[in-house]
């Protein structure tokens, strides 16, 4: 990693939203208020340009976490395939999971690679991310979910 790389890293590490002592022993990152994704609901970014943000009255739980959709027809989606829509790596940051560190995420900044969902942290992260996204999927997929239990 070169010296911008890890500079950069450790500073957005270091910057990062605490995450509480609990979220390691959960499969799925979601903040204080319990929401998977901020809320954002997963399938929207499979049907459009732009995700949305889903509503508690379609809401579901799995792994632990609430995940809220903006449809019924979301909400159904997401039950009877929860894995193809959900963010991979617990919805962590990816980039970060490649390091092997768990990092939140902002919802707003992901992409669809290969039919599969990645958040990141920050417009910053996904910068690097994208300059190697292959070889940082084979990092992260090689981190997860033992990271969870380190």
């Amino acid at each position: 990693m070169t010296m911008n790389r890890r500079f950069l890293f450790g500073a957005i590490a270091a910057c990062v939203i605490a995450l509480p002592a609990f979220a390691q022993d959960l499969p799925v990152f979601y903040r204080t208020d319990g929401a998977a994704m901020a809320g954002y609901d997963a399938v929207s970014y499979f049907n459009g340009e732009t995700p949305v943000r889903g509503q508690p009255e379609y809401a579901v739980m799995w792994k632990g976490a609430e995940w809220h959709f903006a449809t019924a027809e979301n909400r159904d989606a997401f039950e009877m395939n929860p894995r193809a829509y959900a963010p991979q790596f617990g919805g962590y940051c990816a980039f970060a999971m490649a390091q092997g560190e768990l990092v939140s995420t902002d919802p707003t900044i992901w992409q669809v690679i290969d039919g599969r969902l990645y958040l990141t942290h920050s417009p910053e992260i996904e910068r690097i991310w994208q300059t190697d996204t292959a070889a940082y999927i084979r990092e992260a997929e090689a981190h997860w979910p033992s990271v969870l239990y380190e």
